[in-house]
């Protein structure tokens, strides 16, 4: 999954990019406002997490601006600004959650993971298809009587292709969402992955249509 941070503090930007990342999630980072309605029109990200006291353009004025435009991204407004006419405000903007200052890790994924639940319909935080089940919670994958934790890569390519099996992602669709801005992907990445979950859970976990990409069976 493909988050994109916008946050203007550099000691909190850089301990949440090492957290999501920690979590198995790409993340590009940008400190303003205006970089970050540019940013949040690429349909790459899953979800973008939004300070409000940003310079060049107030969080607020961003994420208002990004609605007008028609942009869908979900929006999780992290903030210091914890008095209700804020939240109230950001959420009538078009956040889908507001998460207040200081907060802890745990707390700001499991709100990612609700968030991303309730766009897609879930309610649990288990993706299933087949004899194949990933907790999104846990990173924990199952299939064929066989139970393992992913690593974050692993389950990064695993979420992408569980979310919608069936469907065949090619090879710039799936980095696309598991790397960002600046990361160094080697050309057989994806396949050392793929190959990595085969070697755990069988060959049939992941088929390769030739030429196209990767999917899950349903």
């Amino acid at each position: 999954m493909r988050v994109l941070l916008i946050e203007d503090d550099k000691q909190i930007g850089d301990g949440l990019v090492a957290a999501l990342k920690a979590a198995g999630m790409a993340v590009d980072w940008v400190r303003d406002g205006v970089m970050a309605l540019e940013a949040l029109r690429d349909p790459a990200y899953a979800i973008g997490l939004l300070d409000l006291g940003l310079p060049g353009a107030d969080g607020m004025t961003v994420l208002k601006a990004a609605r007008q435009q028609g942009l869908e991204t979900p929006i999780l407004i992290i903030t210091a600004r914890d008095a209700i006419e804020s939240r109230v405000t950001g959420l009538d903007l078009g956040a889908d959650d507001y998460l207040v200052k200081p907060f802890e890790v745990p707390e700001l994924l499991a709100r990612m993971r609700a968030l991303l639940r309730r766009r897609t319909g879930r309610a649990t935080p288990r993706l299933s298809t087949g004899e194949a089940m990933l907790d999104t919670a846990t990173h924990q994958f199952s299939c064929g009587g066989h139970t393992e934790t992913l690593s974050a890569r692993e389950y990064a390519l695993m979420q992408i292709l569980m979310e919608r099996p069936g469907h065949i992602f090619s090879r710039a669709q799936i980095e696309d969402r598991i790397y960002g801005w600046g990361e160094e992907v080697e050309s057989n990445a994806v396949e050392v992955l793929i190959h990595s979950i085969r070697r755990k859970f069988g060959k049939g976990v992941i088929l390769n249509i030739r030429g196209a990409g990767w999917m899950v069976p349903k």
